[in-house]
């Protein structure tokens, strides 16, 4: 398979971000399977190689598979890319680019690869969520008895969490005696944190609305879920990808303030109730470590490969999706001889 380099703005700073951490974490895991490196477009970085230097001494289409993911920055990147292999590695959807055709997409989640199965039907299409990071797996306190020695009774996360778990359900649940936390500074060790809570409440719905694009991969409940504390969530976007509701997580903002707040309190005093069935637990953490994520790599890279090979050194030509007026005709013909026939 052609060697990958992944294509980031730079790598510490102020690129320092959840989809960043992913995308090291996966050039990580590539790295086990072909030669990996990390190129840097807008930060010159002394450990990695910069785009400009590479495309002004290599000539297309070159011997590389192109990795892009950086949002608004994709159709830039495409563009100078054009003419070498590449692929879209999409985390959140809703940023309103269309992809040339022929380019594949390495979707993080279901509905982001139901978002470029519609926008994009022709291109090839993988589906490769991100993994956990190995200390979730290994250190996750999942087999204490809950409820027992646990300092914290609710974790809320700060960032990305709605103004109802902060302004409203927070104070309402300390009213009740529970032990609230927010954390919103850095903390050292996260699985430590998480370890220390029976409840986790992440509502990460109103801060994508407000931007505008999705939850891309939604790892902050699967962490919590590794250890041990029972889930209350907002099911949006990639979140609905495993957190099946009253099975393996429990939405949050249920109708009422009141339901919340009876539900949580329940949850609290016998967390094992409320957990997932352990046999489904597994499951799905096992989905989301980094062997199997590993294989589905491989496996699309293998077909990454075949499929640019095909373009490249078979001169075949990429498959187009109709053009959306091309579909309204159509439609418009069809309602035509319909209205046509029931009147003859």
């Amino acid at each position: 398979m052609r060697p990958i380099r992944f294509l980031l703005p730079g790598t510490t700073g102020r690129f320092r971000c959840g989809g960043l951490l992913v995308e090291l974490q996966t050039a990580r895991l590539t790295a086990q399977l072909v030669p990996t490196e990390v190129v840097t477009y807008r930060q010159r970085e002394a450990d990695h190689p910069f785009l400009d230097d590479l495309l002004a001494r290599e000539s297309t289409p070159g011997k590389t598979l192109w990795i892009v993911s950086w949002g608004f920055d994709v159709p830039g990147q495409l563009r100078r890319l054009r003419g070498r292999p590449v692929a879209y590695h999409a985390h959140s959807s809703g940023y309103g680019f269309s992809l040339p055709p022929g380019v594949p997409v390495l979707a993080v989640s279901r509905n982001t690869l139901g978002y470029w199965g519609d926008r994009a039907p022709r291109n090839p299409l993988f589906l490769v969520p991100n993994a956990l990071q190995p200390k979730w797996l290994e250190r996750g306190n999942r087999a204490a008895p809950l409820g027992c020695g646990r300092p914290i009774d609710v974790l809320v996360q700060q960032r990305k969490s709605s103004r109802y778990v902060l302004q409203h359900l927070v104070p309402a649940l300390r009213r009740r005696g529970l032990r609230v936390e927010v954390q919103s500074g850095w903390v050292d060790d996260l699985v430590d944190l998480f370890n220390s809570a029976a409840v986790v409440l992440y509502d990460s719905a109103d801060y994508w609305r407000g931007r505008g694009v999705s939850e891309g991969f939604g790892l902050p409940p699967l962490e919590a879920l590794a250890c041990g504390c029972v889930v209350f969530s907002s099911l949006n976007h990639a979140l609905a990808d495993s957190l099946d509701p009253g099975v393996v997580g429990h939405q949050i903002g249920c109708g009422t303030l009141e339901n919340d707040l009876e539900r949580i309190q329940a949850a609290v005093a016998d967390p094992q109730a409320w957990l997932p069935p352990p046999a489904r637990l597994s499951s799905l953490l096992e989905a989301c470590s980094e062997p199997v994520l590993q294989e589905r790599w491989h496996t699309a890279l293998e077909a990454i490969d075949a499929h640019w090979s095909h373009l490249l050194l078979e001169g075949a030509t990429p498959l187009r999706s109709s053009p959306l007026l091309a579909l309204r005709i159509d439609q418009w013909r069809r309602r035509f001889w319909t209205m046509w026939r029931s009147l003859n």
